[in-house]
């Protein structure tokens, strides 16, 4: 292996700037993925509504001035769900985003083309470090196209991973440059503070790549001080997300967190060629596990010709490592693994790991093949496997401009829409509210009388004059934040039992009832711990200069 000297030689003339011809191509390359999409329409994977409500709901939430949602309050047709508060902030800020400057029906394919575009530069920002200019913009290119984005963006629709995906380059990048510079373990707390707030899978997968790679560069230069670098920038990067990790690691005993590990989403029941009892899932494991091992396989085959060549580098054998233990984790082989190291099931999906793969794929094609010829030859090969997958396996499901508009109807008539069983209050059972029952319900069934003052996401007034004291049901699932006061007492609210509904005690006379979600004290502390951090990591920054 070449010295780290000679290397970092070579990384003084090779590659170039990202601004200009770089960035024109990656631009051009992401938004040949959405050019379909001007005649079929957008794809409307598994979790296409998930996401578009949240942009919908977060935009409608700023309007209504609170600029950091917490609450869902469309969730299961008014009823609501502590959405935000477990789902990391990034993707669903950055649609609403988008849709304050662009038209709804083209929000998805911005979006997908911004997430791109992203992962592109970041792996330009990894390769012109060993290559030059021209081999680096293909290495953006093709990671910013790989298989596994393309099965993304037109069969999952998984668009916080999507995002998520500009971050796994530059683990490397930091990981590498960490002995030679005192400010590599800075960049790295970044990267897993972006991570933790982007995608709750990919940050796992963040975390795990960074201890792994962190041992494996300690081992081969023998320095321990990689593993203590790499440790602190973990833990710095957590308390940097302090504001989201915190609050939604103490709230998940509020909720019904464990139905994320569910049959059809459980490890098990997602290794390569894996079946279960439910025909749809077996169609969509067959296609991933077809994509996976094509890339797999062009990753090995373009390792064997770099090494043979002895084009490989330091980061070459880095993401051949890295690569190979993601595959591993892909296959039912390494079912223990996944049952006994802590955390590692929550990732749900091994294959997941190709965001990590991918990495390997862009480097090491780029560097085994340096002939376009060759590089075509990969570059149909995965034309092709997409087509069969597509046609013989499972086509995408589409939505046209008028599914998205259907959808910003249910928001804006406050119909609401389906929501997510875990994030639904432990007590709660979605199945058996009323789709359109009331918003307000006396115990003895009387709709009439109340007096609405407002009823935004996280404040509910009214009021109602009552002959005899009673419950006021209120459409709104009873969640521990909620604080409630009736002519300005605090008042405890109740849970209807089965359904979940809040039951507020009123009596006799005439009551002002308001209910709102109140700043919960671990909210607050990781506010408090994510404020501290951003701020010493800012000094030290300044110190260091």
């Amino acid at each position: 292996m070449e010295s780290f000297a000679a290397e970092h030689d070579r990384e003084q003339c090779a590659g170039g700037k990202l601004l200009g011809w770089p960035l024109l191509v990656i631009a051009v390359s992401a938004f040949a993925v959405v050019v379909p999409f001007f005649w079929l329409g957008t794809p409307s994977g598994h979790d296409f509504e998930f996401h578009v409500h949240s942009w919908m709901e977060v935009r409608s939430q700023w309007h209504q001035g609170i600029v950091y949602p917490r609450w869902a309050a469309l969730a299961y047709y008014g009823y609501g769900e502590a959405r935000f508060i477990f789902y990391p902030p990034a993707s669903w800020m950055l649609g609403a985003i988008l849709s304050l400057v662009l038209p709804w029906g083209i929000v998805p394919a911005a979006y997908i083309w911004v997430c791109l575009t992203l992962s592109g530069c970041s792996m330009f920002l990894l390769a012109r470090r060993w290559l030059t200019q021209r081999d680096a913009i293909f290495a953006a290119a093709l990671f910013a196209v790989n298989p596994y984005y393309i099965v993304i963006v037109y069969w999952r629709s998984a668009f916080a991973e999507l995002l998520a995906g500009a971050l796994v380059p530059l683990v490397l990048i930091c990981l590498l440059e960490i002995e030679e510079s005192k400010r590599a373990w800075i960049w790295l707390a970044c990267v897993v503070a972006a991570g933790e707030l982007t995608n709750a899978p990919a940050a796992l997968m963040i975390n795990f790549s960074v201890a792994l790679l962190a041992v494996v560069m300690a081992c081969q230069r023998r320095s321990w001080k990689i593993i203590g670098w790499a440790a602190l920038a973990g833990l710095v990067g957590t308390t940097l997300a302090g504001f989201y990790v915190f609050p939604a690691w103490y709230e998940q005993r509020w909720v019904n967190i464990g139905q994320v590990l569910s049959v059809g989403v459980r490890p098990q029941d997602n290794f390569l060629f894996t079946k279960i009892a439910d025909a749809d899932h077996n169609r969509f494991n067959l296609l991933i596990s077809i994509v996976a091992c094509a890339e797999i396989a062009a990753v090995e085959l373009a390792a064997l010709v770099a090494f043979k060549r002895r084009t490989q580098n330091r980061a070459c054998w880095m993401a051949v490592i890295w690569a190979g233990l993601s595959t591993l984790l892909m296959f039912s082989v390494a079912s223990a693994l996944w049952s006994h190291v802590p955390l590692l099931e929550f990732v749900q999906l091994p294959w997941r790991w190709l965001l990590c793969v991918d990495v390997a794929l862009a480097l090491l094609v780029t560097m085994a093949w340096g002939r376009w010829r060759w590089r075509a030859v990969v570059l149909m090969g995965f034309l092709v496997i997409l087509a069969v997958v597509w046609h013989r396996v499972q086509p995408p499901w589409w939505d046209k401009k008028a599914d998205i508009l259907e959808m910003l109807d249910q928001q804006q008539s406050r119909a609401g829409y389906e929501g997510t069983d875990e994030y639904v209050p432990i007590a709660a059972d979605p199945y058996e509210i009323k789709p359109t029952g009331p918003r307000l319900e006396l115990s003895d069934g009387n709709t009439k009388g109340f007096e609405i003052q407002k009823w935004a996401a996280e404040q509910k007034e009214f009021s109602v004059n009552v002959p005899l004291p009673g419950q006021v049901t209120v459409r709104l699932f009873n969640y521990p934040a909620w604080e409630v006061r009736v002519n300005g007492q605090t008042a405890g609210p109740e849970t209807k039992e089965g359904s979940g509904e809040m039951l507020i005690p009123v009596s006799a006379g005439m009551n002002h009832v308001d209910i709102r979600l109140g700043p919960t004290w671990d909210r607050k502390l990781g506010g408090i711990v994510s404020l501290i951090s951003l701020v010493g990591l800012v000094g030290l920054i300044g110190i260091l200069r």
